[in-house]
């Protein structure tokens, strides 16, 4: 029996059509700027972000890294909410690489509220306090299932930045997600941000990237610590190939996973012993608590249908993503109701 997959949107194949993109891709030295396919993927990714330039890179780990590396030097401080994918989950390369250290705004799901961020901005005539060098938001927000930063809530941060001379990078690596379930265009959700990073390996099926926009200069910054850090493409333009074949095909159907994630969350409401809050399911992303058993028991027993997900303590995550079908949903239901009457 096949497996039902629901650890991560990571877990997307590249469909016939995009490898076959990709092996007729039209190729060159990239760090030399001559790959053309990465530099129409460039091109491509900045004129839908409504920015001047584009950076290819390897994951939305280094795209983030670029970034702030590009907005922050060492020694200064950038606020971002504490259970973002930029402070738990990314190996601490700002502070490890720049000397940039995160400035923690704890928030109930992962939108930070202009006063929040206010408050966290440093004071400048403090010498024992390091430098405000800019905003980090994350939209969709990973850990926090997903949701989505209101455009108002964006706005208001933006307002906060301007207000202190500071800059703001959105970690977008689900922005289209974002975009397709407020109805709204990717560029004016970046409109907000000085630098914004999107993943072309999660939701959009491409096997490897993500691209960093922003403006010329700062693109530039960027491409110069792409480089310190090893990241210099050759021809990968057989990868763009890919993105820019997702980004022609694979960003309506982002719709599918997200009513595949909702009919999955409310199915799990009704199921005893598991607590979800429904409001929060607005994308791809299903979290919810169990309230009798470990989330390592309870994912043990889905692996033995064949169903996978992951957590930790008592909560657990399903992503729905390109490859999870309605019916995969209702296996996936099944075997959570096995489980939860098993234990």
């Amino acid at each position: 029996m096949t497996a039902v997959d629901l650890r991560s949107d990571t877990l997307t194949m590249p469909t016939p059509d995009m490898r076959r993109a990709m092996a007729e891709a039209e190729l060159g030295d990239d760090v030399f700027g001559e790959d053309p396919t990465i530099n129409r993927l460039e091109q491509r990714a900045a004129e839908l972000m409504g920015k001047e330039a584009a950076v290819f890179v390897a994951s939305g780990t280094m795209g983030n890294l670029l970034g702030v590396l590009s907005l922050a030097h060492a020694g200064q401080e950038v606020i971002a909410d504490a259970d973002s994918h930029l402070f738990v989950s990314e190996g601490a390369g700002a502070a490890a690489l720049g000397g940039v250290q995160v400035r923690q705004v704890p928030t109930a799901a992962g939108v930070m509220a202009a006063e929040q961020v206010r408050g966290a901005v440093r004071p400048t005539n403090d010498y024992h306090a390091p430098l405000t060098a800019a905003i980090c938001v994350e939209d969709t927000h990973n850990r926090h299932g997903g949701v989505c930063w209101p455009l108002e809530a964006l706005s208001a941060v933006r307002a906060v930045a301007d207000e202190y001379g500071l800059a703001v990078h959105m970690d977008g690596a689900r922005i289209f997600n974002a975009a397709v379930a407020q109805g709204a265009a990717p560029h004016e959700i970046a409109s907000i941000a000085d630098t914004v990073t999107f993943c072309i390996s999660k939701g959009l099926g491409a096997p490897v990237g993500s691209v960093l926009c922003g403006s010329a200069e700062v693109i530039d910054r960027a491409r110069r610590w792409r480089k310190a850090v090893g990241g210099g493409w050759r021809e990968a333009g057989v990868l763009a190939a890919a993105g820019l074949w997702a980004l022609d095909h694979m960003v309506d159907r982002l719709v599918d996973d997200h009513a595949n994630a909702r009919s999955l969350a409310e199915g799990l409401a009704e199921l005893p012993g598991v607590s979800i809050d429904l409001s929060r399911v607005q994308t791809n992303i299903v979290r919810f608590e169990l309230a009798d058993m470990s989330a390592s028991d309870f994912l043990a027993g889905c692996r033995e249908r064949r169903v996978f997900g992951g957590g930790s303590g008592r909560a657990v995550r399903f992503v729905t993503h390109f490859g999870v079908e309605a019916a995969d949903v209702q296996r996936a239901l099944t075997a959570c109701t096995e489980v939860l009457s098993a234990s």
